[in-house]
């Protein structure tokens, strides 16, 4: 067996080492650590590996919580101390920014992080009938692999969903076409939780008098989704109250579906928007976008501050949920909310927006290159917040901010949504010149 001694972490969070001149990328190796590992993929400039003995552990090493780590792949980090997970994705952003935009921040944040477990609050459970034995799986996927985990817990779900896992197993199981349910999608607020069975078949009568018996013993609401998200519907209550999540320190509160996009970690995400407000100091008077707005979840802050804001989003639906959100808040008046596709971005389309003061960006992970690419002299913002998911297109959409329009990179710094997850979220000022 091959021996190596691991030199970084990548970007999702494999250990990173230098064998006869080629990058070998170990899966559960840490820095500074010795193992020997094997190879499961070999290319001719670098080989995908996973390590087989750990020969000198790292001092940071720690015993994963969860029986399921190593199979399942929904956490990848569970053996690293989560303060060093928070360092590590601090590395993991200032490397991409140094090799893709050959950029530097003046100043590097100090880490955005909370609770370590239990923190998701958005999760797609996928399940699988097994055709010899007939019984239910139901978790995340294995890694490097289509197959469902069978899971009993989760650690980093709220723990009343990891306890509901067994039973929710159980009731999948006794459904008329089990094997017509390829996922659950929960979304938790702060006092409600929803269940969103994705069923491509018609549940029988005998199956909603069975969701419904469950939906009223574990005290959530259980929907169903025959076609796309905006066919979810709910099965039992009828007429139950709706999701909503709570920003107590702009007195601010978010409706939302269950098949919105909304963040999974309620405490990192109030934490970022205090960061994000910071640094773009919104002033009243003064009129600022938010560039991929989603529900208003940057927005209404913002409005709050007294300034006016206009936010674009490329769903209908999302837009909608916004106005009404502004509307409940009584931020109406500061607010306008457009459905554009942002992609499709020009010069154009962002001087119809108006005068700009500021700008928020908080794109996919496809990031923001054709709104970075198009603001002109004419629409050049004094001041760029851009919140970012993904550190490749954050460093490839800085680079055209600093090198093409001339902007300065004055800081960054990530924000650790995903705890157990090499999953990098950061955040970023850029002041003009």
């Amino acid at each position: 067996m091959p021996i190596a001694v691991i030199e970084s972490l990548d970007h999702e969070g494999r250990g990173v080492a230098r064998v006869d001149g080629k990058a070998v990328f170990v899966e559960g190796a840490l820095p500074g650590e010795t193992v020997e590992y094997t190879v499961h993929r070999s290319r001719p400039t670098y080989d995908q590996a996973e390590a087989t003995r750990i020969i000198r552990a790292s001092a940071q090493r720690v015993a994963p919580r969860c029986p399921h780590f190593g199979t399942c792949g929904g956490c990848s980090l569970q053996h690293l101390d989560p303060a060093a997970q928070t360092a590590a994705k601090q590395r993991v952003l200032e490397e991409a920014l140094r090799r893709i935009g050959k950029l530097k921040p003046e100043i590097i944040y100090p880490a955005i992080h909370g609770p370590a477990w239990g923190y998701r609050y958005r999760a797609r459970i996928s399940m699988r009938v097994v055709p010899k034995t007939h019984c239910v799986l139901i978790g995340f996927h294995e890694r490097r692999s289509s197959q469902i985990a069978d899971m009993q817990s989760c650690d980093v779900l709220p723990p009343h969903l990891s306890a509901m896992l067994p039973r929710l197993r159980e009731l999948v199981s006794g459904l008329s076409a089990p094997d017509r349910l390829p996922q659950i999608e929960v979304a938790v607020s702060d006092a409600l939780t929803v269940l969103v069975f994705r069923n491509l078949g018609v549940f029988t009568a005998a199956d909603e008098t069975r969701l419904a018996a469950f939906a009223d013993a574990e005290g959530v609401q259980v929907w169903q989704q025959p076609g796309g998200p905006d066919t979810a519907q709910a099965l039992h209550p009828k007429n139950g109250p709706g999701l909503r999540y709570t920003l107590p320190e702009f007195e601010v509160a978010l409706d939302f579906l269950p098949t919105d996009f909304t963040q999974v970690n309620v405490d990192i995400n109030r934490l970022l928007i205090r960061r994000a407000m910071q640094l773009l100091d919104p002033q009243p008077g003064e009129r600022i976008a938010d560039l991929f707005c989603g529900l208003g979840n940057f927005s209404l802050p913002i409005a709050r501050s007294g300034a006016n804001v206009v936010g674009v989003e490329g769903s209908d639906s999302l837009v909608a949920r916004a106005v009404e959100n502004a509307r409940r808040n009584g931020l109406a008046a500061h607010t306008e909310f457009h459905a554009a596709n942002l992609f499709d971005a020009t010069e154009d389309s962002l001087a119809a927006l108006g005068r700009l003061d500021k700008l928020l960006i908080d794109p996919p992970r496809e990031g923001a290159f054709a709104v970075v690419r198009a603001l002109s002299d004419q629409q050049m913002p004094q001041r760029i917040v851009y919140v970012s998911c993904n550190p490749s297109t954050l460093a490839r959409d800085a680079a055209v901010l600093v090198l093409e329009k001339g902007y300065v990179l004055r800081g960054a710094g990530i924000a650790n949504m995903f705890p157990q997850t090499s999953h990098v979220e950061s955040i970023a000022l850029f002041e003009r010149r």
